[in-house]
């Protein structure tokens, strides 16, 4: 009875993945966006209860795994010589993973705020892009 305490993990952690792989890609977040725009039109155009209720549970799934690619490439792949040439960066993470929130795209079902949210993902794209070059 002892024995399987004494093994038991005294912490349990999470990661992106089990092994860092090294692969990110912002693409990962556009393409969810892309999809909470698509779903976004498709409810403001459908008067079928049933279609809009699915509707808001798949966009509310999508936008949390455009803030989960956003958080991955925020924490895992930017480092701290990334944010000193690109000052603005943290900030931008924080705007566009809001916009994915609760208080944006995952809270409302308006493509204009789908659109904003696909363009902070542009602009954290062409960062990580000019990184990648580097």
């Amino acid at each position: 009875m002892y024995l399987p305490r004494l093994l038991r993990p005294r912490v349990v952690v999470s990661a992106h993945c089990d092994l860092p792989c090294g692969v990110y890609d912002p693409a990962q977040a556009r393409i969810e966006a892309e999809s909470i725009k698509a779903i976004s039109e498709k409810y403001q155009a459908s008067d079928d209860p049933e279609f809009r209720t699915r509707s808001l549970i798949i966009k509310e799934q999508r936008a949390e795994l455009v803030k989960h690619h956003l958080w991955v490439l925020w924490t895992d792949y930017f480092k701290a010589p990334h944010f000193e040439k690109y000052p603005h960066l943290h900030g931008l993470f924080n705007e566009a993973t809001k916009l994915a929130g609760a208080g944006g795209a995952k809270g409302a079902a308006d493509p204009a705020v789908a659109e904003q949210l696909l363009a902070k993902i542009e602009e954290i794209s062409k960062i990580f892009w000019e990184t990648k070059q580097s």
